[in-house]
């Protein structure tokens, strides 16, 4: 069923953060843009970001996106035990030292389909195009489980200023608290994150966001120091460089 519940507009994310052996990053990136895109989408999944993280060379970060979680145990089940991942698989398991730090996120907003993540599989580069020139900011908070206070900051009052005085995020997440009915890949639990991702031309642009943001009273004043207060751990900001057929930060 290619593709046929790979949702523009994904109701389920993976956001997924990989540890590798040392200099076998590029190994798997090549690996994976080349046989693990469109397998994967075949099941109903879609392979929303790839990307190096710049302030680790042996880290490989990446997102996937289901239409729900009934879509994501179909499309898990349905890869993992078919035969793509038992010929490729093993090669790229010998990549890895760490697949299990995951977080599993819906979108922010709480509507049906509203992620941000309005990305389309056809838009996705070939597989020989050239890695862009792009920067791409993930910041993940975290709060404590229970509390909607600090997700509630970032959502009515950060989101919107982000979105007055730069580019509007690509996507607003947080956590999806439905159990993990696909055992086999396990996901971080006790969590209570709020997650941003926002693609910028080059991270110069990027730093005059945050400065513009930060400079607004309300976000200076109230707003920051409120989530501040509330989070359990300091925000925790990725800096990351889009693999050559990632969908954000490339066709997005």
């Amino acid at each position: 069923m290619p593709h046929a519940e790979s949702a523009d507009r994904p109701c389920v994310i993976e956001f997924r953060q990989y540890t590798l052996r040392p200099g076998r990053r590029d190994d798997l990136i090549e690996l994976f843009d080349r046989e693990l895109v469109e397998t994967q989408e075949d099941t109903g999944m879609v392979v929303l970001g790839q990307f190096r993280d710049l302030d680790a060379p042996d880290r490989f970060v990446w997102l996937r996106g289901f239409r729900d979680m009934a879509t994501r145990h179909r499309a898990l089940t349905s890869f993992y035990g078919g035969p793509v991942w038992a010929e490729h698989g093993p090669r790229a398991n010998t990549t890895m030292v760490d697949s299990d730090d995951v977080l599993l996120l819906r979108p922010l907003s709480g509507e049906s389909g509203g992620s941000g993540l309005a990305l389309r599989p056809s838009d996705r580069p070939g597989r020989r195009a050239a890695a862009p020139d792009r920067f791409v900011s993930a910041t993940v908070w975290s709060f404590p489980p229970g509390r909607d206070a600090g997700v509630e900051l970032v959502r009515d009052g950060l989101l919107p200023a982000l979105e007055a005085t730069g580019p509007a995020p690509l996507a607003a997440l947080t956590t999806e608290t439905a159990p993990n009915t696909f055992a086999r890949l396990p996901v971080r639990t006790g969590e209570n994150a709020a997650v941003v991702i926002t693609s910028y031309a080059d991270e110069a642009a990027c730093r005059r966001h945050l400065a513009a943001v930060q400079a607004e009273a309300l976000v200076r004043d109230e707003i920051l120091p409120g989530i501040e207060r509330e989070q359990t751990a300091p925000p925790h900001l990725l800096r990351l460089a889009p693999t050559a057929r990632s969908l954000i930060g490339t066709a997005a």
